[in-house]
């Protein structure tokens, strides 16, 4: 008899990873269940109880890696540091590809495992021409989470499995009622795990100050004072403390001058964008202008743009990361895009995750760097 394929599973102590761990057993593969540890704090701790528990329900091995050096080096240093740049980072886009993803990948290669499995919903397939891998988004619409894999290396998802791209939520659900899993019941996680409530108190504690400074127009009239450039986001429309005949949107930022720039509704669309740092999955560079569809944030719907490759130098990019298992193979810091929107959009901040799309296929992501 033909040895089960071994894989590595990330168990997050939720109801999709348990159902994954099933899938798996269900299609033939020796599951072993991986806990990849990035905080110590409670929730950490009754989370690494409930995969454990799940995987004892199972009868499959289960095991628990520190990982938390490398988290707060990739993913809570960099979201500290960019909220101090004046940008709004993604910062779960960049720990599947910089933390989540080497990690597991690091511990099946000890454990011996071809593969790795999480519980995204999403797909990957093998492009039938080009032989390059890429995500392509889950059956589930609602829960569909290709954006958070966007910048994944060919390396990366050569190894991954996902088993919950062709399933719906609900369905998933009741797989775990019906597996009497003991995590069935359980709710959904949060994002940015790493905080705990206000993201302003947060970064207080990480050393941002405080600086207050102008609220202004465009025009640079002086409106009011805000409490700190990190407490805003371009598009926030509540919160700004400036009143007028109508809702004042925020639709820039200046570190230099700690000018917090407002403007109208009308002012807070865009036609247009700068993208840097970039990584193509469904090829290696464009080199061409290319029409597609864009998502300029996890939630927002994909809107048709024209992507145009350009050579410009004068701004770095800071990358999301570069360790050897994801060695940064097919992105630049130098490498950009032009981005026209082809029908105008709301504002969105850089240091956001710029994601292109053809029908159901994630074809790269960058970073915004400017408007």
């Amino acid at each position: 008899m033909a040895e089960k394929p071994r894989i590595a599973l990330g168990m997050s102590g939720g109801v999709d990873s348990a159902v994954c761990a099933m899938l798996l057993m269900d299609a033939g593969y020796e599951v072993t269940g991986v806990t990849c540890q990035f905080l110590h704090d409670a929730a950490s701790q009754a989370a690494l109880a409930d995969a454990q528990a799940v995987c004892a329900q199972l009868g499959i091995p289960h095991i628990a890696r520190d990982c938390k050096a490398a988290f707060a080096a990739a993913v809570v240093k960099p979201f500290v540091r960019d909220y101090a740049q004046g940008l709004t980072p993604s910062p779960c886009v960049s720990c599947n590809a910089c933390c989540k993803m080497p990690s597991l990948i690091a511990a099946a290669d000890d454990l011996g495992c071809e593969s790795v499995a999480t519980g995204h919903y999403a797909r990957v397939v093998r492009h039938a021409e080009r032989g390059r891998f890429v995500v392509k988004t889950a059956l589930d619409a609602a829960k569909d989470q290709s954006y958070m894999l966007a910048q994944l290396s060919q390396a990366q998802l050569a190894r991954l499995v996902l088993p919950l791209g062709g399933t719906t939520k609900p369905a998933v659900r009741i797989a775990a009622q019906e597996g009497g899993l003991s995590v069935a019941g359980k709710a959904e996680s949060q994002d940015a795990c790493f905080i705990e409530g206000d993201y302003v108190d947060f970064l207080k504690a990480h050393g941002l100050p405080d600086e207050p400074g102008p609220i202004v127009n465009r025009a640079g009239d002086v409106l009011g004072t805000h409490k700190g450039l990190f407490r805003y986001t371009l598009g926030q429309r509540k919160g700004i403390g400036v009143a007028a005949h109508e809702p004042y949107y925020v639709v820039g930022k200046r570190p230099a001058t700690r000018e917090l720039v407002v403007g109208f509704k009308d002012e807070a669309r865009i036609t247009g964008l700068q993208v840097g740092a970039l990584r193509w999955m469904a090829f290696e560079r464009l080199d061409r202008p290319l029409e597609c569809m864009v998502k300029l944030r996890y939630r927002s719907r994909p809107a048709p743009c024209r992507v145009t490759p350009s050579t410009n130098t004068t701004t770095p990019v800071a990358l999301p990361c570069s360790t050897n298992t994801n060695s940064g193979e097919g992105r630049s810091s130098t490498a950009t895009a032009r981005v026209q929107l082809l029908s105008p959009q709301a504002t969105t901040a850089p240091g956001q995750f710029a994601v292109f799309y053809q029908g159901d296929t994630l074809l790269g992501s960058g970073i915004i760097q400017g408007l």
